[in-house]
């Protein structure tokens, strides 16, 4: 069964996301380690020669930064770690360049960060990016962009950019390089823990199985990338995490290897414009809903009515993003509302029929707060 769903997986992908943690691309002296980004590139080169299309989001411009600047230890500052990783950057990418060219072909440097995916229009312009990238044969080269972000910097986004950046293809499959060979039921330091090879249901529990912590070198942890895996399974996205530093790891998952664990998506595939205001911009406020509004949007694929909405919890502006949240505040979707936030307030609990004279308009209001084309269900 674990081979067969491996085996699918594998076979209906089209387009391959990579992310690279730093310890998989750091010596044990902290450099950046150029041998196995070359033995990166050689498995990236053999899908592409499948016909499938890969992206990469990598980390180690620290590790590189270190080399160029003859740092001994990693800096524990933030300055100094910030200045590591804007040296390192440049050599990052030569790096990887120089070993797609023995290849025939370039990689092409993407600096993101979170905002580029809160803005519709820039979401949209890297997705554009990346796509006419494929077009040129290049691989694009992903990574964050906000050094001065002190977040971003000393908790690694990176699995979060690459649940996003994966958001954004066709027919997508992530694989987290980490140094643990999946998620196991226990610490995968002792001897009676089990990898778990394929999780077909997402539960919050797993989160309990991972420990909150980051290594040395790394800036996030197996909670981090499960966060990730949560994202990118919610949306009907499958994902992979396996340890980078075994030799041939892309290739053994891509041939249906038992390496690693496999967390299946959760259902089918959401259209990227749900994807977008489900699972990519965080929500300015929140709409406060009864049980049977709850029962309407989960359910029975309604949009979202003045009658069954119960408060407004901070505010907003027409066409901005909120969080739907049922009578005990737990989120289950999200959308983009057709009015303001004190226009909400004033029909909130009132029939749709009754919207032009509380509204004081001759005009026909929009008889929905959200409308469910605008609306992605996440609980």
């Amino acid at each position: 069964m674990f081979s067969l769903a491996r085996r699918e997986v594998v076979e209906t992908a089209r387009t391959i996301v990579i992310k690279c943690g730093t310890n998989v691309l750091s010596r044990d002296d902290d450099t950046l380690d150029e041998e196995r980004i070359a033995a990166l590139v050689e498995q990236v080169h053999r899908i592409r020669e499948t016909g499938r299309r890969v992206v990469i989001v990598s980390s180690g411009a620290v590790g590189a930064g270190m080399g160029l600047l003859g740092l001994k230890q990693r800096p524990t500052d933030l300055p100094h770690l910030q200045a590591a990783a804007a040296t390192g950057q440049a050599r990052l990418m030569r790096v990887y360049d120089d070993a797609f060219r023995k290849h025939g072909y370039h990689a092409a440097q993407m600096l993101l960060t979170a905002n580029d995916f809160r803005s519709r229009q820039r979401y949209l312009n890297v997705r554009n990016t990346i796509n006419t990238l494929f077009e040129y044969g290049v691989v694009p080269i992903v990574n964050e962009n906000d050094t001065v972000s002190v977040t971003e910097i000393k908790f690694g986004d990176n699995d979060r950019l690459a649940a996003m950046v994966t958001n954004l293809l066709e027919d997508p499959l992530l694989i987290i390089l980490s140094i643990t060979d999946g998620l196991y039921n226990g610490d995968p330091r002792e001897p009676e823990s089990k990898r778990i090879p394929v999780v077909d249901k997402w539960d919050d529990t797993l989160l309990g199985l991972a420990a909150n912590t980051k290594s040395s070198r790394g800036t996030g942890g197996m909670q981090m990338k499960l966060q990730a895996v949560r994202t990118a399974t919610a949306v009907g996205e499958c994902v992979f995490i396996a340890d980078g530093r075994m030799p041939q790891i892309v290739d053994r998952i891509l041939g249906g290897e038992d390496v690693g664990t496999l967390f299946l998506a959760k259902g089918p595939m959401i259209p990227a414009w749900k994807r977008w205001i489900g699972f990519t911009v965080n929500p300015r406020a929140r709409i406060r809903v009864d049980s049977g509004a709850v029962k309407a949007l989960k359910h029975d694929g309604r949009s979202l009515l003045p009658i069954g909405i119960s408060g407004v919890e901070g505010g907003f502006e027409t066409g901005e993003l909120v969080s739907i949240v049922t009578p005990d505040g737990e989120e289950f979707a999200r959308g983009l509302s057709n009015y303001d936030s004190e226009t909400v307030q004033r029909i909130a609990g009132k029939q749709s029929v009754d919207l032009p004279s509380i509204l004081n308009t001759n005009d026909a209001p929009a008889a929905a707060v959200v409308h469910r084309d605008n609306l992605c269900i996440t609980g």
